[in-house]
């Protein structure tokens, strides 16, 4: 009997004593964990890229297209949405303001080419005609359309054929001093001509372009009283055809006055040549010795 009891007795007392001395044993290796100095853990070395030395392929650039199309915007409100969408009085209107603007260059360019050629005929004269023998040869140096040949020639017919009924009546003197009087006349009337027409056009092209911003303005308010209503969309295009219409005319009027002005001054300028050779004829006319008087035909 006490041998039955003991085998089973022993082993009891093992597995208690396990039993306490596995909580004491792990209670020492964290106590011995906690007194154990720490490890120090050396850093890892940095490693050096892999491709470091590999050259990098650019990459490429995608392709552009030959026929790429360019959206283009209609502008609604110019001078092209005016002739399309106006009606016969704005087109009237435009019209009217382009024949005014190039009726004043027209005139513009072609008075100053003939101010520059009587300018040139004037040196021509000092060099040519005074410097000639006679009158009637100088006369001949100069240009067959000169104005001064012009206003020449009238003195020499005025000295030469002082004859007739009723011619007899006027002196000498008084008849060749009508004659350049006449031709120097006739030669500041052609300088004249087409400034009537700049002068007309610069006081007249503002008011113009007033009517196309009057009836511009009417069309604007007739589309705000058709809709009802005032929105941008609906006056905005009768408004800018009014607003362009002022433009055109004032820049159809400016170039027409200041070039009006400045042709008025430069034909003073000439004119003062001209004058001064009529005087200068007349004096010599009159002045001529006995023996080339005696050569004129008798009255």
């Amino acid at each position: 009997m006490n041998g039955l009891f003991r085998r089973p007795m022993a082993m009891l007392a093992a597995l208690l004593l396990l039993a306490g001395l596995v909580p004491s044993v792990s209670i020492a290796q964290q106590d011995a964990a906690k007194s154990a100095p720490p490890v120090l853990i050396p850093p890892a070395e940095p490693q050096a890229p892999a491709a470091a030395s590999a050259p990098v392929a650019p990459i490429p650039a995608a392709p552009v297209k030959a026929g790429v199309e360019t959206e283009s915007v209609e502008n609604p409100y110019g001078l092209e949405a005016i002739w399309r969408q106006g009606d016969f009085v704005s087109k009237g209107t435009l019209i009217i303001l382009v024949i005014m603007s190039m009726g004043s260059w027209y005139i513009l360019f072609v008075k100053l080419w003939e101010q520059y050629k009587l300018m040139r005929e004037a040196r021509d004269v000092r060099t040519a005609f005074w410097k000639a023998p006679s009158l009637r040869e100088g006369t001949t140096r100069l240009d067959k359309k000169s104005a001064y040949r012009y206003i020449a020639e009238s003195g020499l017919d005025a000295n030469e054929h002082h004859e007739g009924a009723l011619t007899e009546n006027i002196d000498l003197n008084d008849w060749v001093t009508m004659s350049v009087q006449r031709s120097v006349d006739t030669v500041q009337s052609r300088t004249q001509d087409g400034l009537a027409f700049l002068a007309t056009v610069g006081s007249t092209a503002p008011f113009v372009g007033l009517f196309g911003t009057v009836w511009g303005i009417y069309h604007a308010l007739t589309a705000i009283g058709i809709a009802g209503q005032a929105s941008i969309d609906k006056v905005a295009g009768p408004v800018g055809e009014a607003l362009i219409m002022t433009a055109i005319g004032l820049a159809v009027a400016v170039p027409a006055v200041m070039g009006y002005n400045w042709l008025v001054r430069r034909n003073k300028v000439a004119m003062d040549g001209v004058r001064t050779f009529g005087a200068d004829l007349h004096a010599v006319l009159l002045g001529r010795r006995p023996e080339m008087r005696a050569a004129t035909p008798s009255r």
